[in-house]
């Protein structure tokens, strides 16, 4: 039988590279303001797979075809985007009123919300001052767009909340705007300061788009069919808090009007009680919901892979390609 997609093949081609781009976020960090890096590095060394710059990186070297170490812009761009990421997460952690990320206690749970968003805006402040050290106009101006596009893609979330009979374009318009453009504009931009000709740009785009779709999809399924170890946050997060997520909108679709009461009941009213998660959950599993949300991912993760179908750089496309398949097919 063989291996299940994982990350190693990426992470090995791109661990050098990274580990100066962790430097340059712990530089980054610093501030005369003691609990700025306190905070924003509790939750930057909580781990997380550091995707976001990893592709950052690995788009920057597609070029050569020996793994040529990348321009010292891709770690800057590299750490720009992994701070992006965070501040996106301190500042949801607060309106969800999350208590847990990555299996730890949240910033806002230990800090409090006010001391969160605003090291969240730190973070963007200063993931913004290392995108002008790239020197490419071109390159700010794709990751100010993808940093709106992220907020856009939080609001419509907001405005979906209760209504199970969203249509599924509705949804990927969301999983777009709070997760896949910021994978697009990763690789893109990745690319450009690699010295990639438009061409190869888009064909980064088009594979971050694609790779981040089905990276959310998984995690929105995994809401409903995984157990809190897995995934290092309260399982049933999403229904608690009445969020659309495909898994819903498929099981909604599906349901008859006994159950479209309970969806009603629940989601829309948010009338919950204790038992109704595992009501939630035998819906779904009565309409094979997470399994079709799967194939929903695996046709995303197929996208990235014809995507970087002619790359030059041989072993990166093949770990790339193990990195897509792992999206759609991870337990984590």
């Amino acid at each position: 039988m063989p291996d299940k997609p994982s990350l190693r093949s990426l992470t090995k081609i791109t661990q050098e590279a990274m580990s100066e781009v962790n430097k340059v976020i712990l530089d980054r960090l610093q501030s005369d303001v003691a609990l700025i890096p306190q905070l924003a590095g509790h939750l930057i060394s909580a781990g997380g797979k550091r995707l976001r710059p990893m592709l950052c990186i690995a788009a920057s070297m597609a070029i050569n075809k020996n793994n040529v170490a990348p321009p010292k812009s891709a770690l800057y761009l590299a750490a720009s985007v992994e701070f992006i990421h965070n501040a996106t997460l301190l500042h949801d952690d607060v309106i969800d009123s999350s208590d847990q990320r990555r299996g730890n206690k949240t910033a806002n749970a230990i800090w409090g919300n006010e001391a969160s968003v605003l090291v969240g805006d730190f973070l963007f402040a200063r993931a913004f001052e290392l995108m002008v050290e790239t020197n490419d106009i071109w390159i700010l101006e794709k990751l100010s767009a993808a940093s709106a596009q992220i907020t856009e893609g939080e609001v419509k979330q907001m405005s979906m909340l209760g209504q199970p009979d969203s249509p599924i374009s509705d949804y990927f318009s969301v999983i777009k705007g709070k997760t896949g453009v910021l994978f697009a504009a990763a690789a893109q931009t990745g690319s450009k300061v690699g010295n990639g000709g438009d061409e190869l740009n888009s064909c980064f785009h088009q594979y971050g788009l694609a790779l981040g779709n089905a990276f959310q999809i998984m995690d929105d399924a995994l809401d409903y069919g995984a157990s809190t170890k897995q995934i290092g946050k309260d399982l049933g997060d999403d229904f608690a808090e009445m969020k659309i997520t495909l898994p819903i909108i498929l099981a909604w679709q599906d349901s008859n009007n006994t159950e479209r009461d309970f969806w009603l009941r629940t989601l829309k009213q948010g009338n919950q009680t204790e038992a109704d998660f595992d009501k939630a959950c035998s819906i779904i599993n009565k309409y094979n919901c997470i399994e079709r949300s799967l194939d929903y991912a695996e046709a995303e993760a197929n996208k990235a892979i014809e995507a970087i179908s002619n790359i030059p750089n041989i072993e990166l496309r093949e770990a790339l390609v193990e990195t897509a398949r792992f999206a759609a097919l991870r337990d984590n």
